[in-house]
Order: structure tokens, then sequence, then C-alpha cells
């Protein structure tokens, strides 16, 4: 039983992955992750299901690393927080590689892990409100498991105009980097998802599959190094003082020393 997403199939095989956890602006918790690891699964295996959406319920699209989860891994022994930075990595793994289309019904603001959420995605539409950031500087932590997915998605040029600054940007911006694919307002972003889906349903399934695959090999490599890399990344924060103070400060709605 799914506590934290919502799966649902309709008779054209196109399957909505939703992320429930709208009081919490659907962050990633660890039952969400492992909820989501087992959801990719679940679909990868469903020969019946052709098309893949992943959408959220509520304001948020998606807000990142639920900060409990984040203080968790913190307070945690090395082995458990090294565990629970690859769980977050093999999910965001699971999900790009799924062998289906994957399109983002991107209904409101998405922050560092959302924007990861967003990049594993083959296409996503947002609507013009939405607003995302990388903003785990803020925190004192970096964009790491997300960080291999951000920068296939955008280039690393573009990606580092937004990866290190903690800054928002609107959908225009979003467009013009890569991570969002095209704009549509509230009242039109089904039947534009709807456009990006129908396509697919002329095609061969075992040719889209294969053809998702060969676009992963020829661009940039993700592979078990890389996603090393990332998770020794994040551990390596998750260790650090800034972390810890920016994560206080955060939750006691005070202002960490580098923010003066």
């Amino acid at each position: 039983m799914m506590e934290t997403i919502r799966l649902e199939t309709d008779a054209r095989g196109v399957a909505h992955l939703w992320l429930a956890r709208p009081e919490k602006h659907n962050a990633l918790s660890a039952q969400m992750i492992r909820e989501l690891t087992e959801a990719a699964r679940l679909l990868r295996e469903d020969v019946s299901v052709r098309v893949v959406v992943l959408a959220a319920e509520g304001k948020s699209f998606c807000a990142g690393g639920d900060l409990g989860w984040m203080q968790d891994q913190m307070a945690a022994d090395a082995e458990t927080r090294r565990a629970g930075a690859r769980e977050l990595a093999m999910m965001l793994y699971a999900l790009n590689t799924l062998p289906k289309p994957l399109i983002g019904r991107v209904q409101g603001n998405a922050f560092g892990g959302g924007v990861g959420m967003i990049s594993v995605c083959d296409v996503a539409v947002s609507i013009p409100e939405a607003r995302f950031g990388l903003t785990e500087t803020r925190l004192g932590l970096i964009p790491a498991t997300i960080g291999p997915y951000v920068i296939a998605r955008m280039g690393e040029a573009k990606a580092r105009r937004v990866f290190m600054s903690g800054r928002l940007f609107d959908a225009d911006e979003a467009v013009r980097l890569d991570l969002v694919s095209s704009i549509a307002a509230a009242e039109i972003l089904d039947a534009a998802v709807e456009g990006e889906i129908l396509p697919y349903l002329s095609c061969a399934p075992g040719a889209v599959g294969a053809a998702k695959r060969l676009a992963r090999e020829l661009g940039p490599r993700i592979d078990e190094s890389v996603i090393e890399t990332s998770i020794d990344a994040l551990v390596g924060v998750w260790e650090g003082h800034e972390a810890h103070e920016g994560i206080n400060a955060f939750l006691q709605k005070q202002k960490p020393g580098w923010q003066g």
C-alpha cells in the first residue's frame, strides 16, 4: 500500500505517477523515496504501460528533500547516512532509466530535489506561475545526487547559472535552461501533457525504450562511478558544519551566519 504516492493507469497504457504529500509540498521523505523506487520497478515491469506522467498533488510540484529526513541523515552514523544517500540516488536512477517515456506535469513550484525530479523526465510541461531553484546552498548543502541529471538536462554551461547561487527562476528561464520544454496555462496543462503523450501511442513500445536507452548512452554518462561521486558529495556536506547551521537556522526561522 503506497501512502506518499499514487499510481493510476488508463486503458491506453498511460500511467500517472502522483506525488501525494501536498500538505508537505511533496517533499521527498524516506518513505516517498522508497515508494518511488518501488513504483519505478512496477512501471518498468508492466508491459501494458506505454507512457508515464510524473505529476503532483497540491500547490507545489516538489519542494525538494524533506528537512526532517535530512536532519535524520545528519544525526545518523556514517553507514546509515550513506545508505540514505544511496536510496535517494538510486530512486533518481530508477526513474531516469525507466524504459518508457516519462513526462513531467509541473503544476507548481519545484526546488532542490524537485528540480532533480524534473530533470529525470524526458519532457516536462510547466504552468507559467511555477518557480524553480537549486536552493541547497542556502542551507549549506549542495545539489549532489540530483547533480548528474541536472547537468545532463541543462548542459554544464547553463546549469552553472543556477547550480550554486540558490536563486529562484521563473518558467520562462526554465525553458531557456532546458529544464522544462514548454509552458501551458493551468487550465490547459492537462491538454498540453496529452499532446506530449499522443505521439508515443503510435510508436512501437520496444523501439521507444531502445531509442531512450541509446540517447542515454550517447549523452552524458551516468554510471556507477558518477553515482558514487554524487553520494560521496552529499554525505560529505551532511557531515559539515554549514549544513547543520543552515538547516537548524531554517527550522528556527533564523539567518545562518553567512547571511549576516
